[in-house]
């Protein structure tokens, strides 16, 4: 397995600036973004439907190109910096016909990972998404809750810098979402990546993020941006705080200015 691009401590996690994105000769899905996302930062970007934000994601993880303006990622392109950086995506994307384990395992095995030190890397990620008791199972046999959260071990296994996640957990009940959320917060205090993640949910995005991003339609552009002086931990509690509620309300206010521009 190549080594990741060495950090650089002098630049953000994410730089982007002046970005307009169009498909062909489509109108513009994102127009003039400029946005900076800095080391071990949690950043939640939430819109009405067909803001870009998805798009926005694929910008960063280099699947797409911008039609003008540039994204730096840790200094360098979204191509270069793509081994700092993993994906999570609506579903959970498990291959059938492997067990949790080999799931978990697959992009160490196409990196080349020896395997001893493969079995090892599984084995600790298996306890930290805590799963070890459904280790020989398949998709099959998994709840949706799960799936998802092996589908994050999985994205955890190359030891990322930069986590995206596009709406991980949108299909599932609210009891497994807020427990997958107070999950993804002790991952990420335990293993030090910084997040972007795109949700339709207000609550969500208060409940995880040290900044919430608000876009506006047609095209997509930033409409607000806010910050989120929530205590941390971030405990289930949280939820039903008076200080909660505020920044709920606020945010799901802007989401209807966007509507009614």
């Amino acid at each position: 397995m190549n080594p990741a691009p060495e950090i650089r401590n002098d630049v953000p996690q994410i730089e982007i600036a002046g970005v307009t994105k169009s498909y062909g000769n489509g109108p513009a899905v994102l127009q003039s973004l400029d946005l900076t996302v800095c080391r071990e930062e949690f950043v939640s970007i939430i819109s009405p439907s067909g803001c870009g934000k998805s798009t926005i994601l694929k910008l960063i993880s280099g699947l797409t190109a911008p039609t003008s303006g540039t994204i730096r990622v840790e200094g360098m392109t979204p191509q270069n910096a793509r081994e700092t950086v993993s994906y999570v995506f609506q579903e959970a994307t498990l291959l059938p016909w492997r067990t949790v384990t080999a799931n978990i395992g697959l992009s160490l095995e196409l990196e080349g990972v020896a395997s001893d030190r493969r079995k090892k890397t599984i084995a600790s990620l298996l306890a930290l998404v805590g799963l070890n008791h459904v280790a020989g199972a398949y998709p099959r046999e998994l709840s949706g809750g799960m799936k998802m959260r092996v589908s994050i071990a999985r994205a955890l296994a190359t030891s990322p810098r930069l986590l995206l996640l596009d709406e991980p957990f949108a299909a599932l009940d609210e009891m497994s979402r807020d427990r997958l959320n107070e999950e993804i917060l002790r991952l990420r205090s335990e293993q030090k990546w910084a997040a972007v993640f795109v949700t339709h949910s207000v609550a969500e995005a208060a409940f995880l993020s040290d900044r919430i991003v608000v876009l506006a339609p047609n095209p997509g552009r930033i409409h607000a941006v806010f910050p989120v002086d929530l205590p941390s931990p971030r405990v289930a509690a949280l939820r039903t705080s008076p200080e909660f509620d505020a920044l709920v309300s606020r945010v799901s206010h802007a989401l209807r200015e966007t509507l009614a521009a």
